[in-house]
């Protein structure tokens, strides 16, 4: 999708962080946005960024499937036929497995894996009718280089990844792009996310002060701006890349992980019978066509 003037993105938490990055982007590339996002404060605060019917609000929980073909709706009547999907809305659920509770387990998945299945199964139909558009789905470096003390969060953000590199193929069929964001430390609210706890989610956690004390914490000068971020997700969308990447300094650390996966198969000849036969899994020449275009 190389030419973006006209076109209309639908963004999920779209009106702060890297949501609100990726829509001040697509305003500059001539877009119309709709602003989704579960925080009313926010959208009001960012539609005042944009002027002359660029951008519409929408308050959505991403969670809730009826609301979300509502939004949907809304976007197109207002706006025009959704091109751009991205699946941005998170809660930057960190913590200890020991003190994680069924309701901290229910929320993080809910929103972080469960809002970008509803994203897919809600707009994607209305892009494969028109055979076009391209899926952006925000993943994280931590997905790639796990760490310590975020199970939740990175059992979210490792199965979208999962998630999009299967569809991809599956897309490009209907003419539908499909790209992988994965940002490193960009500002953003990601750190205010206990206080949108809904009540229900707030009776099995061990999370409560933790949550407390992330959101008092303020940015480190070194992140990366948000409109930065969302330039380099729209020269990927227009690249047709499936892999977003923003800070260089994760290479040294996704190698050495590829590496170690790598080294871990067993030393020993390959069973040529069995290789014939389960050769469609052994291999995904999506891989070998990406690293084509990128050598």
């Amino acid at each position: 999708m190389e030419e973006l003037t006209g076109r209309v993105a639908f963004i999920t938490g779209g009106a702060s962080g890297i949501g609100l990055g990726i829509a001040r982007a697509c305003a500059e590339a001539g877009m119309r946005v709709a602003l989704v996002d579960v925080r009313r404060d926010h959208l009001d605060e960012a539609g005042a960024l944009f002027a002359g019917g660029v951008a519409h609000p929408i308050e959505l929980d991403v969670t809730d499937r009826a609301a979300y073909a509502a939004a949907a709706d809304e976007a197109e009547r207002v706006l025009g036929p959704i091109a751009l999907l991205v699946n941005n809305a998170g809660v930057g659920i960190l913590g200890s497995l020991e003190d994680a509770g069924y309701d901290d387990w229910d929320w993080g998945l809910g929103v972080n894996l469960g809002g970008v299945v509803n994203g897919l199964q809600t707009v994607v139909p209305r892009m494969r009718g028109r055979e076009e558009g391209h899926v952006v789905t925000t993943s994280s470096m931590a997905a790639v280089v796990p760490i310590p003390g975020a199970a939740i969060y990175i059992t979210a953000k490792a199965a979208v990844m999962g998630l999009m590199e299967s569809v991809r193929p599956e897309l490009a069929k209907a003419g539908i792009g499909a790209s992988i964001l994965f940002p490193g430390p960009v500002k953003t609210n990601i750190r205010e996310s206990g206080r949108l706890r809904p009540e229900r989610f707030r009776r099995d956690t061990g999370y409560a002060e933790f949550e407390r004390e992330m959101a008092e914490r303020p940015d480190d000068d070194v992140w990366m701006d948000p409109l930065e971020c969302g330039h380099r997700v729209l020269d990927g969308v227009r690249r047709d890349d499936l892999y977003i990447l923003t800070h260089r300094e994760f290479r040294e650390g996704a190698q050495e992980r590829c590496d170690a996966i790598v080294a871990s198969f067993p030393d020993e000849a390959i069973d040529s019978e069995r290789a014939e036969r389960i050769g469609f899994l052994t291999s995904n020449p999506m891989y070998r066509e990406l690293l084509g275009r990128t050598r």
